[in-house]
Protein backbone atom coordinates (compact mmCIF):
# COMPACT_ATOMS: atom_id res chain seq x y z
CA UNK A 1 0.00 0.00 0.00
CA UNK A 2 2.12 3.22 -1.39
CA UNK A 3 1.64 6.24 0.91
CA UNK A 4 2.77 9.49 0.11
CA UNK A 5 3.34 12.74 2.47
CA UNK A 6 0.68 15.17 1.08
CA UNK A 7 2.41 18.35 2.27
CA UNK A 8 -1.48 19.68 2.24
CA UNK A 9 -2.61 17.26 4.70
CA UNK A 10 1.11 17.10 6.48
CA UNK A 11 1.11 13.76 6.65
CA UNK A 12 1.51 10.20 4.55
CA UNK A 13 -1.91 9.62 2.83
CA UNK A 14 -3.13 6.39 1.19
CA UNK A 15 -2.42 7.08 -2.50
CA UNK A 16 -5.47 6.06 -4.21
CA UNK A 17 -5.15 7.61 -8.19
CA UNK A 18 -8.45 8.87 -9.63
CA UNK A 19 -8.50 6.57 -12.03
CA UNK A 20 -7.72 3.17 -11.20
CA UNK A 21 -4.21 2.00 -12.42
CA UNK A 22 -3.47 5.58 -14.14
CA UNK A 23 -1.56 8.63 -12.33
CA UNK A 24 -1.44 12.10 -13.55
CA UNK A 25 1.11 14.25 -12.53
CA UNK A 26 2.39 17.82 -13.26
CA UNK A 27 5.76 19.03 -11.52
CA UNK A 28 6.84 22.72 -11.69
CA UNK A 29 10.13 22.33 -14.63
CA UNK A 30 12.76 25.09 -15.21
CA UNK A 31 12.76 28.54 -16.20
CA UNK A 32 15.55 28.31 -18.68
CA UNK A 33 18.08 31.59 -18.58
CA UNK A 34 20.61 29.92 -17.90
CA UNK A 35 22.32 26.43 -16.87
CA UNK A 36 20.50 24.07 -14.55
CA UNK A 37 22.30 24.13 -10.63
CA UNK A 38 22.36 21.54 -8.00
CA UNK A 39 18.57 22.27 -6.78
CA UNK A 40 17.35 21.56 -10.19
CA UNK A 41 19.08 18.33 -10.44
CA UNK A 42 17.97 17.31 -7.03
CA UNK A 43 14.27 17.98 -8.00
CA UNK A 44 14.59 16.08 -11.48
CA UNK A 45 16.45 13.28 -10.35
CA UNK A 46 13.78 12.96 -6.91
CA UNK A 47 10.77 12.64 -8.96
CA UNK A 48 12.64 10.59 -11.76
CA UNK A 49 12.63 8.15 -9.46
CA UNK A 50 9.11 8.75 -8.56
CA UNK A 51 8.28 8.07 -11.29
CA UNK A 52 10.12 4.91 -12.70
CA UNK A 53 8.80 3.43 -8.97
CA UNK A 54 5.18 4.34 -10.12
CA UNK A 55 5.31 2.77 -13.28
CA UNK A 56 7.62 -0.01 -11.60
CA UNK A 57 4.06 -0.57 -9.55
CA UNK A 58 2.27 -1.34 -12.56
CA UNK A 59 0.71 2.73 -12.80
CA UNK A 60 0.17 4.10 -16.43
CA UNK A 61 1.93 7.51 -15.27
CA UNK A 62 1.45 10.51 -17.37
CA UNK A 63 4.16 12.81 -16.37
CA UNK A 64 3.96 16.44 -17.65
CA UNK A 65 6.79 18.78 -16.77
CA UNK A 66 6.43 21.91 -17.67
CA UNK A 67 9.44 24.54 -19.04
CA UNK A 68 8.84 28.45 -18.13
CA UNK A 69 10.13 30.10 -21.27
CA UNK A 70 8.36 33.58 -20.57
CA UNK A 71 9.72 35.05 -17.59
CA UNK A 72 11.22 38.29 -16.18
CA UNK A 73 14.58 36.71 -15.79
CA UNK A 74 14.26 35.62 -19.46
CA UNK A 75 13.62 39.10 -21.16
CA UNK A 76 15.94 40.63 -18.40
CA UNK A 77 19.10 38.59 -19.28
CA UNK A 78 18.16 38.32 -23.46
CA UNK A 79 17.96 42.27 -23.13
CA UNK A 80 21.83 41.76 -21.08
CA UNK A 81 22.98 39.54 -23.90
CA UNK A 82 21.07 41.36 -27.14
CA UNK A 83 19.44 38.59 -28.65
CA UNK A 84 16.20 37.06 -28.91
CA UNK A 85 14.55 35.54 -25.79
CA UNK A 86 13.47 33.00 -28.09
CA UNK A 87 17.08 32.42 -28.90
CA UNK A 88 18.25 32.62 -24.87
CA UNK A 89 15.12 29.94 -23.99
CA UNK A 90 16.37 27.58 -26.78
CA UNK A 91 19.92 27.70 -25.67
CA UNK A 92 19.15 26.65 -22.52
CA UNK A 93 16.58 24.31 -23.03
CA UNK A 94 19.21 22.15 -25.07
CA UNK A 95 21.60 22.32 -22.19
CA UNK A 96 18.67 21.22 -19.89
CA UNK A 97 18.17 18.26 -21.87
CA UNK A 98 21.79 17.54 -21.85
CA UNK A 99 22.02 17.68 -18.05
CA UNK A 100 19.11 15.55 -17.56
CA UNK A 101 20.69 12.62 -20.18
CA UNK A 102 23.73 12.69 -18.51
CA UNK A 103 22.26 12.17 -14.83
CA UNK A 104 19.66 9.21 -16.20
CA UNK A 105 16.71 11.41 -15.94
CA UNK A 106 13.87 10.06 -18.09
CA UNK A 107 12.21 12.17 -20.22
CA UNK A 108 8.89 13.60 -19.14
CA UNK A 109 5.77 12.06 -20.80
CA UNK A 110 4.80 15.75 -22.14
CA UNK A 111 7.02 19.00 -21.56
CA UNK A 112 5.17 22.23 -22.23
CA UNK A 113 5.83 25.40 -22.85
CA UNK A 114 4.34 28.51 -21.45
CA UNK A 115 4.26 30.62 -24.96
CA UNK A 116 2.54 27.54 -26.40
CA UNK A 117 -0.63 28.12 -24.18
CA UNK A 118 -1.03 32.02 -24.51
CA UNK A 119 -4.54 31.72 -24.96
CA UNK A 120 -5.08 29.02 -22.92
CA UNK A 121 -3.95 30.97 -20.12
CA UNK A 122 -5.99 34.41 -21.63
CA UNK A 123 -9.41 32.05 -21.06
CA UNK A 124 -8.34 31.13 -17.54
CA UNK A 125 -7.95 34.59 -16.65
CA UNK A 126 -10.92 35.99 -18.64
CA UNK A 127 -12.83 33.11 -16.54
CA UNK A 128 -11.66 34.54 -13.33
CA UNK A 129 -12.32 38.14 -14.35
CA UNK A 130 -16.29 36.63 -14.62
CA UNK A 131 -16.39 35.40 -11.69
CA UNK A 132 -15.00 38.20 -9.70
CA UNK A 133 -11.65 37.01 -8.93
CA UNK A 134 -9.71 39.12 -10.85
CA UNK A 135 -9.26 42.66 -11.60
CA UNK A 136 -7.44 45.09 -14.15
CA UNK A 137 -5.68 47.78 -12.05
CA UNK A 138 -4.49 51.26 -13.60
CA UNK A 139 -1.38 50.48 -14.63
CA UNK A 140 -3.01 48.28 -17.55
CA UNK A 141 -1.93 44.77 -15.34
CA UNK A 142 -4.29 42.17 -14.09
CA UNK A 143 -4.65 41.52 -10.55
CA UNK A 144 -5.86 38.16 -8.83
CA UNK A 145 -8.17 39.20 -5.48
CA UNK A 146 -6.37 36.68 -2.90
CA UNK A 147 -9.40 38.20 -0.20
CA UNK A 148 -11.76 36.46 -2.73
CA UNK A 149 -10.21 32.69 -1.67
CA UNK A 150 -11.36 31.60 1.12
CA UNK A 151 -8.83 28.99 0.93
CA UNK A 152 -5.98 31.05 0.61
CA UNK A 153 -2.61 29.59 2.68
CA UNK A 154 -4.14 26.23 3.35
CA UNK A 155 -1.20 24.70 1.45
CA UNK A 156 2.01 26.78 2.93
CA UNK A 157 0.02 26.74 6.75
CA UNK A 158 0.27 30.68 6.21
CA UNK A 159 -2.80 32.77 7.69
CA UNK A 160 -4.14 35.76 5.81
CA UNK A 161 -3.11 38.20 8.18
CA UNK A 162 0.67 36.68 8.16
CA UNK A 163 0.85 37.29 4.26
CA UNK A 164 2.79 40.66 3.14
CA UNK A 165 3.40 40.96 -0.79
CA UNK A 166 6.79 41.01 -1.26
CA UNK A 167 7.28 37.32 0.15
CA UNK A 168 8.76 36.37 -3.33
CA UNK A 169 10.97 37.94 -5.93
CA UNK A 170 7.52 36.72 -8.54
CA UNK A 171 5.42 38.98 -5.57
CA UNK A 172 5.71 42.58 -6.46
CA UNK A 173 4.36 45.45 -4.36
CA UNK A 174 2.30 47.37 -6.52
CA UNK A 175 0.12 50.86 -5.53
CA UNK A 176 -2.18 49.89 -8.50
CA UNK A 177 -3.16 46.93 -6.58
CA UNK A 178 -6.45 46.72 -4.34
CA UNK A 179 -4.61 44.94 -1.76
CA UNK A 180 -0.66 44.23 -1.30
CA UNK A 181 -1.25 40.32 -1.09
CA UNK A 182 -2.93 40.36 -4.56
CA UNK A 183 -0.64 38.85 -7.35
CA UNK A 184 -0.23 39.36 -11.36
CA UNK A 185 -2.29 37.02 -13.90
CA UNK A 186 -1.50 39.26 -16.80
CA UNK A 187 1.35 42.14 -17.46
CA UNK A 188 0.99 45.04 -19.48
CA UNK A 189 3.38 45.34 -22.03
CA UNK A 190 6.26 47.70 -21.24
CA UNK A 191 7.62 49.63 -24.44
CA UNK A 192 10.33 47.20 -26.90
CA UNK A 193 9.11 43.71 -24.65
CA UNK A 194 7.42 40.93 -26.18
CA UNK A 195 3.96 40.95 -25.81
CA UNK A 196 0.86 38.91 -26.73
CA UNK A 197 -2.77 40.21 -27.88
CA UNK A 198 -5.65 40.45 -25.08
CA UNK A 199 -8.67 42.06 -24.38
CA UNK A 200 -7.04 43.98 -21.46
CA UNK A 201 -4.67 45.03 -24.00
CA UNK A 202 -1.35 43.82 -24.96
CA UNK A 203 0.90 41.88 -22.76
CA UNK A 204 2.13 38.81 -21.38
CA UNK A 205 1.37 36.49 -18.71
CA UNK A 206 2.24 36.14 -15.14
CA UNK A 207 4.31 32.74 -13.40
CA UNK A 208 1.96 31.58 -11.71
CA UNK A 209 -1.10 31.60 -14.39
CA UNK A 210 0.68 29.69 -16.29
CA UNK A 211 1.40 26.17 -14.42
CA UNK A 212 -2.27 26.66 -13.86
CA UNK A 213 -3.06 26.30 -17.33
CA UNK A 214 -0.34 24.18 -18.67
CA UNK A 215 -1.60 21.79 -15.64
CA UNK A 216 -5.10 21.61 -16.32
CA UNK A 217 -5.38 21.48 -20.17
CA UNK A 218 -2.82 18.68 -20.40
CA UNK A 219 -4.12 16.91 -17.15
CA UNK A 220 -7.76 17.90 -16.39
CA UNK A 221 -8.90 20.32 -13.84
CA UNK A 222 -8.27 17.59 -11.10
CA UNK A 223 -5.06 15.20 -11.41
CA UNK A 224 -3.57 13.12 -9.16
CA UNK A 225 0.18 14.45 -8.03
CA UNK A 226 1.68 17.85 -8.12
CA UNK A 227 5.11 18.20 -7.80
CA UNK A 228 8.17 20.91 -7.32
CA UNK A 229 11.24 22.09 -5.23
CA UNK A 230 11.14 23.33 -1.53
CA UNK A 231 11.04 27.45 -2.46
CA UNK A 232 7.19 26.36 -4.47
CA UNK A 233 4.60 25.73 -1.77
CA UNK A 234 4.77 29.40 -0.94
CA UNK A 235 3.55 31.86 -3.36
CA UNK A 236 3.83 29.71 -6.82
CA UNK A 237 1.72 26.72 -5.77
CA UNK A 238 -0.30 28.56 -3.32
CA UNK A 239 -1.74 30.58 -6.00
CA UNK A 240 -2.00 28.05 -8.26
CA UNK A 241 -4.56 26.60 -5.98
CA UNK A 242 -6.30 29.76 -6.28
CA UNK A 243 -6.69 30.37 -9.79
CA UNK A 244 -7.54 26.71 -10.76
CA UNK A 245 -10.25 26.17 -8.09
CA UNK A 246 -11.55 29.60 -8.47
CA UNK A 247 -11.46 28.73 -12.25
CA UNK A 248 -12.73 25.48 -12.62
CA UNK A 249 -15.01 25.06 -9.54
CA UNK A 250 -13.12 21.96 -8.27
CA UNK A 251 -10.26 20.74 -6.42
CA UNK A 252 -7.20 21.49 -8.24
CA UNK A 253 -4.44 18.46 -6.96
CA UNK A 254 -4.68 15.11 -4.61
CA UNK A 255 -1.45 15.14 -3.71
CA UNK A 256 1.00 18.11 -3.06
CA UNK A 257 4.73 16.65 -3.23
CA UNK A 258 7.91 18.51 -2.25
CA UNK A 259 11.43 17.74 -2.59
CA UNK A 260 13.97 18.91 0.00
CA UNK A 261 16.26 21.80 0.08
CA UNK A 262 20.00 21.62 -1.31
CA UNK A 263 23.14 23.38 1.09
CA UNK A 264 26.93 23.36 -0.19
CA UNK A 265 29.15 22.87 2.88
CA UNK A 266 25.93 23.52 5.26
CA UNK A 267 25.34 27.16 4.32
CA UNK A 268 22.73 27.88 1.65
CA UNK A 269 23.40 27.61 -2.25
CA UNK A 270 23.99 31.49 -2.80
CA UNK A 271 25.92 33.00 -6.15
CA UNK A 272 27.03 35.65 -3.89
CA UNK A 273 28.52 33.06 -1.23
CA UNK A 274 30.48 31.89 -4.01
CA UNK A 275 29.34 27.85 -3.44
CA UNK A 276 26.64 28.21 -6.68
CA UNK A 277 27.08 25.38 -8.84
CA UNK A 278 25.61 24.06 -12.23
CA UNK A 279 25.12 20.48 -13.28
CA UNK A 280 27.98 20.53 -15.82
CA UNK A 281 30.04 21.97 -13.67
CA UNK A 282 29.67 18.80 -10.56
CA UNK A 283 29.84 16.82 -13.78
CA UNK A 284 32.66 17.87 -15.08
CA UNK A 285 34.41 17.05 -11.77
CA UNK A 286 32.00 13.82 -10.90
CA UNK A 287 30.85 10.47 -12.66
CA UNK A 288 27.44 11.59 -13.31
CA UNK A 289 25.66 8.20 -11.59
CA UNK A 290 28.33 8.94 -8.44
CA UNK A 291 25.87 12.43 -8.12
CA UNK A 292 22.78 10.36 -8.93
CA UNK A 293 23.73 8.29 -6.20
CA UNK A 294 24.52 11.11 -3.85
CA UNK A 295 21.27 12.46 -4.79
CA UNK A 296 19.02 9.53 -4.21
CA UNK A 297 20.65 8.46 -0.83
CA UNK A 298 18.68 11.02 0.98
CA UNK A 299 14.82 10.65 1.37
CA UNK A 300 13.73 13.59 -1.40
CA UNK A 301 11.89 15.05 1.34
CA UNK A 302 15.00 15.86 3.68
CA UNK A 303 18.01 18.53 2.86
CA UNK A 304 20.77 17.60 1.43
CA UNK A 305 24.17 18.97 1.97
CA UNK A 306 26.46 18.66 -1.20
CA UNK A 307 30.08 18.66 0.13
CA UNK A 308 33.80 17.06 -0.86
CA UNK A 309 33.27 14.11 2.12
CA UNK A 310 29.40 13.78 1.00
CA UNK A 311 30.80 12.69 -3.12
CA UNK A 312 33.12 10.96 -1.72
CA UNK A 313 31.00 8.80 0.61
CA UNK A 314 28.44 8.31 -2.15
CA UNK A 315 31.61 7.46 -4.82
CA UNK A 316 32.30 4.61 -2.21
CA UNK A 317 28.80 3.47 -1.57
CA UNK A 318 28.16 3.18 -5.61
CA UNK A 319 31.82 1.29 -5.90
CA UNK A 320 31.12 -0.66 -3.46
CA UNK A 321 27.79 -1.89 -5.74
CA UNK A 322 30.25 -2.29 -8.75
CA UNK A 323 32.92 -3.71 -6.86
CA UNK A 324 30.22 -6.60 -6.06
CA UNK A 325 28.71 -7.05 -10.24
CA UNK A 326 33.01 -7.05 -11.22
CA UNK A 327 32.95 -10.64 -11.45
CA UNK A 328 29.27 -10.83 -12.84
CA UNK A 329 29.44 -8.79 -16.13
CA UNK A 330 27.81 -11.43 -18.02
CA UNK A 331 24.81 -11.65 -15.73
CA UNK A 332 21.52 -10.14 -16.91
CA UNK A 333 19.02 -7.72 -14.84
CA UNK A 334 16.09 -9.73 -14.00
CA UNK A 335 12.62 -8.38 -15.97
CA UNK A 336 10.00 -6.83 -13.75
CA UNK A 337 7.60 -9.81 -13.44
CA UNK A 338 10.53 -12.24 -11.79
CA UNK A 339 12.30 -8.92 -9.93
CA UNK A 340 8.37 -8.66 -7.87
CA UNK A 341 8.57 -12.91 -7.40
CA UNK A 342 11.86 -12.52 -5.77
CA UNK A 343 12.90 -13.02 -1.73
CA UNK A 344 14.22 -9.74 -1.45
CA UNK A 345 11.46 -7.45 -3.26
CA UNK A 346 8.59 -7.29 -0.38
CA UNK A 347 11.42 -5.33 1.63
CA UNK A 348 11.90 -3.00 -1.12
CA UNK A 349 8.73 -2.66 -2.24
CA UNK A 350 8.12 -1.63 2.12
CA UNK A 351 10.88 0.52 1.45
CA UNK A 352 9.68 2.36 -1.55
CA UNK A 353 5.92 2.70 -0.47
CA UNK A 354 6.89 4.73 2.63
CA UNK A 355 6.85 7.56 0.59
CA UNK A 356 9.54 7.02 -1.78
CA UNK A 357 12.19 5.86 0.71
CA UNK A 358 14.84 5.18 -1.01
CA UNK A 359 17.46 5.08 1.74
CA UNK A 360 15.83 2.28 3.28
CA UNK A 361 15.55 0.81 -0.55
CA UNK A 362 19.24 1.00 -0.84
CA UNK A 363 19.67 -0.94 2.17
CA UNK A 364 17.54 -4.07 1.00
CA UNK A 365 20.69 -3.45 -2.38
CA UNK A 366 23.29 -3.29 0.32
CA UNK A 367 22.02 -6.64 1.65
CA UNK A 368 22.40 -8.30 -1.47
CA UNK A 369 25.86 -7.17 -2.03
CA UNK A 370 26.42 -8.91 1.39
CA UNK A 371 25.41 -12.18 0.14
CA UNK A 372 26.72 -12.45 -2.77
CA UNK A 373 30.14 -11.10 -1.55
CA UNK A 374 29.49 -14.06 0.89
CA UNK A 375 28.69 -16.47 -2.15
CA UNK A 376 25.11 -17.19 -0.11
CA UNK A 377 21.83 -18.42 -1.90
CA UNK A 378 21.50 -18.38 -5.47
CA UNK A 379 24.49 -15.80 -6.87
CA UNK A 380 23.47 -15.63 -10.15
CA UNK A 381 20.31 -14.91 -9.49
CA UNK A 382 21.13 -12.37 -6.82
CA UNK A 383 22.97 -10.10 -9.00
CA UNK A 384 20.63 -10.16 -11.57
CA UNK A 385 17.99 -8.54 -8.64
CA UNK A 386 20.81 -6.19 -8.01
CA UNK A 387 21.17 -5.42 -11.53
CA UNK A 388 17.30 -4.84 -11.88
CA UNK A 389 17.29 -2.89 -8.33
CA UNK A 390 19.56 -0.42 -10.31
CA UNK A 391 17.88 -0.20 -13.35
CA UNK A 392 14.91 1.12 -11.48
CA UNK A 393 16.66 3.39 -9.42
CA UNK A 394 18.49 4.57 -12.61
CA UNK A 395 22.31 3.63 -11.45
CA UNK A 396 24.30 0.59 -11.87
CA UNK A 397 24.31 1.21 -15.56
CA UNK A 398 27.79 1.56 -16.23
CA UNK A 399 30.44 -1.72 -16.97
CA UNK A 400 31.75 -2.41 -13.53
CA UNK A 401 35.49 -2.64 -14.97
CA UNK A 402 34.76 0.73 -16.86
CA UNK A 403 33.40 2.25 -13.92
CA UNK A 404 36.32 0.97 -11.52
CA UNK A 405 38.75 2.64 -13.95
CA UNK A 406 36.93 5.68 -14.44
CA UNK A 407 37.51 7.51 -11.10
CA UNK A 408 39.45 10.91 -11.93
CA UNK A 409 42.75 11.58 -10.65
CA UNK A 410 45.91 11.90 -12.03
CA UNK A 411 46.80 8.77 -13.22
CA UNK A 412 46.34 7.27 -16.41
CA UNK A 413 44.77 3.95 -16.90
CA UNK A 414 47.50 2.84 -19.69
CA UNK A 415 50.15 3.94 -16.51
CA UNK A 416 48.37 1.67 -13.81
CA UNK A 417 47.49 -1.25 -16.24
CA UNK A 418 51.59 -1.23 -16.86
CA UNK A 419 52.22 -1.29 -13.14
CA UNK A 420 50.06 -4.20 -12.99
CA UNK A 421 51.89 -5.91 -15.78
CA UNK A 422 55.05 -5.18 -14.01
CA UNK A 423 53.53 -6.85 -10.85
CA UNK A 424 52.44 -10.07 -12.15
CA UNK A 425 55.74 -10.54 -13.88
CA UNK A 426 57.65 -10.05 -10.58
CA UNK A 427 55.08 -12.24 -9.00
CA UNK A 428 56.00 -15.29 -11.61
CA UNK A 429 59.83 -14.40 -11.14
CA UNK A 430 58.52 -15.18 -7.10
CA UNK A 431 59.98 -11.76 -6.46
CA UNK A 432 56.82 -10.75 -3.74
CA UNK A 433 58.93 -7.79 -2.19
CA UNK A 434 59.08 -6.00 -5.54
CA UNK A 435 54.93 -6.88 -6.04
CA UNK A 436 54.43 -5.80 -2.43
CA UNK A 437 56.27 -2.10 -3.27
CA UNK A 438 54.47 -2.17 -6.64
CA UNK A 439 50.92 -2.75 -4.91
CA UNK A 440 52.10 -0.27 -1.97
CA UNK A 441 53.33 2.60 -4.93
CA UNK A 442 49.95 2.05 -6.67
CA UNK A 443 47.99 1.93 -3.36
CA UNK A 444 49.45 5.81 -2.09
CA UNK A 445 48.58 6.98 -5.47
CA UNK A 446 45.34 6.06 -4.72
CA UNK A 447 44.72 2.51 -6.75
CA UNK A 448 43.32 -0.12 -4.93
CA UNK A 449 44.20 -3.52 -6.48
CA UNK A 450 42.04 -6.66 -5.88
CA UNK A 451 43.05 -10.19 -6.79
CA UNK A 452 40.65 -12.62 -7.88
CA UNK A 453 40.26 -15.95 -10.25
CA UNK A 454 39.83 -13.66 -13.00
CA UNK A 455 43.03 -12.04 -12.80
CA UNK A 456 43.66 -8.43 -11.08
CA UNK A 457 41.45 -5.42 -11.50
CA UNK A 458 41.59 -1.91 -10.04
CA UNK A 459 40.36 0.77 -8.69
CA UNK A 460 40.44 4.36 -7.64
CA UNK A 461 40.46 4.75 -3.57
Amino acid sequence: MLKIYNTLTRQKDVFTPIHPGKVNMYVCGMTVYDYCHLGHARVLVAFDVIVRYLRAKGFDVNYVRNITDIDDKILRRASDNNEPFTALTERFITAMHEDEKRLGVLPPSHEPRATAFIDDIINMIRTLEEKGYAYQASNGDVYYAVEKFGGYGALSGKRMDELRAGASERVAVDDDKRDPRDFALWKAAKAGEVSWPSPWGDGRPGWHIECSAMSTCCLGNTFDIHGGGPDLPFPHHENEIAQSEAATGEKYVNYWMHAGAVRVDNEKMSKSLGNFFTIREILDKYHAEVVRFFLISSHYRSPINYSEDNLKEAKAGLERFYQCLHNHADVQALDLDHLQQSWSYADFQKAMDDDFNVREALAVMYALVRRINAGEGNVPDEVAQLKAYGKLLGILQEQPAAFLQAGGGELSAEWVEQKIAERLEARKNRDFALSDRIRDELKAQGVILEDGPGGTSWRRE
